[in-house]
């Protein structure tokens, strides 16, 4: 089973952009804030955005809901 950490390691090598580039991107989108998911948004917008911009895989576009959730280990 993979770490956390090698998740967003996975994520960062497959897109070029780190977790906090992703959380700082879904911010610009309106999906996220500083605390966490914007308000009314559910994990299932975030995942969709990161597969359909990012080609993500469900278990990779998680590991950044859960990041932009305060996740950090």
């Amino acid at each position: 089973m993979m770490s956390f950490q090698a998740y967003l390691d996975n994520v960062e090598a497959k897109t070029g952009k780190s977790a906090d580039d992703l959380k700082t991107l879904a911010i610009d989108k309106g999906l996220a804030n500083a605390d966490g998911l914007a308000p009314g948004i559910k994990p299932g917008a975030v995942i969709d955005w990161l597969k359909a911009d990012f080609d993500l895989g469900h278990g990779h576009a998680m590991s950044i809901v859960a990041f932009i959730k305060g996740k950090r280990t």
